[in-house]
C-alpha cells in the first residue's frame, strides 16, 4: 500500500512510493486533455463538414506531419515556447507539449468518425429547414460521439506513456506537487530516472511504476473499446 500512498524516499533508504508521480501523471495529462480535446474536436468537425478546400488540405497535411514527429520534438517545443518564456520548468509546460502531441490524434479521429455518419442524416436535417451548423451540432456530432470519445481516450493513453516531452518541461519532483506552475513528477519520469540509479529499491520502484503505467494505458484502451461497443448498440 505504501507504494501508492508514499512519496519517494531518499536514495538508499528502503521503502517509498510513487504517489507524487501518480498525482503528477493525472494532473499533467488531465490539463493537456482539457486543452487538446476541445480544440482537436472542433478542428475535426471543421475538416469533416467544411474542410473540403485548400485550408482543410493544409490542416490535414500539418496533422499528418505532427503525427509522424518523434515525441522529443514536442518536448523541445514545450521547452522553447513555455519553459524559456517563464524561466522555469512546470507541469503546465508539460501539459501544453502533450496537448500538441494529442491534437493530431484527436482531430483525425473526430474527422474519421464524422465522415462515417450517413449523408442521409445531414440531408434530412437540412430538408427540415435547419441551418447547416445546427445540423452538425445536433445531429452529426451526437451520431459520431462514440468515435470522438474513443479518439480522445486513445490520445490520452498515448500522452500518459510519454517520457521525452516531460524531461524537457515538467522535469520531475520528489514531493507531492499540485501547483501546475511548478516542476512535477510523473510515472514515466520515475521509470526513466530510477532505472539509471544503482539502488535496488529504486530500480524495483521503476519496474513497479512501469507496470502501473502499462496497466493505466491498457485500462484506457479497454475503456475506449467498451465505449465504442456500447455506442454501436
Amino acid at each position: 500500500p505504501g507504494f501508492f500512498t508514499d512519496p519517494p524516499f531518499p536514495q538508499g533508504v528502503p521503502g517509498g512510493g510513487v504517489f507524487n508521480a501518480i498525482i503528477g501523471t493525472l494532473e499533467i495529462v488531465g490539463i493537456g486533455s482539457l486543452l487538446a480535446v476541445p480544440i482537436g474536436s472542433l478542428i475535426g468537425i471543421f475538416l469533416s463538414e467544411y474542410g473540403r478546400n485548400q485550408i482543410g488540405d493544409a490542416v490535414r497535411f500539418i496533422s499528418d506531419v505532427l503525427t509522424g514527429l518523434p515525441s522529443i520534438a514536442f518536448g523541445i517545443f514545450g521547452y522553447t515556447v513555455v519553459v524559456l518564456t517563464t524561466h522555469h520548468f512546470s507541469a503546465i509546460s508539460a501539459s501544453i507539449a502533450l496537448a500538441v502531441l494529442m491534437l493530431p490524434v484527436i482531430l483525425r479521429a473526430t474527422e474519421s468518425a464524422l465522415v462515417l455518419v450517413p449523408q442521409s442524416l445531414r440531408e434530412a436535417g437540412l430538408a427540415l429547414g435547419a441551418p447547416r451548423w445546427r445540423v452538425t451540432l445536433e445531429i452529426v456530432v451526437p451520431a459520431a460521439l462514440g468515435g470522438i470519445v474513443t479518439g480522445a481516450l486513445l490520445a490520452m493513453a498515448r500522452a500518459a506513456g510519454e517520457t521525452a516531452p516531460l524531461l524537457f518541461t515538467a522535469f520531475g519532483n520528489d514531493i507531492v506537487q499540485t501547483n501546475p506552475f511548478q516542476p512535477m513528477g510523473a510515472l514515466s519520469l520515475t521509470v526513466f530516472r530510477n532505472a539509471l540509479v544503482p539502488y535496488n529499491n529504486l530500480q524495483d520502484q521503476a519496474w513497479a511504476a512501469a507496470l502501473l503505467l502499462v496497466m493505466l494505458v491498457a485500462a484506457t484502451n479497454i475503456l475506449a473499446r467498451l465505449y465504442v461497443r456500447r455506442s454501436q448498440h
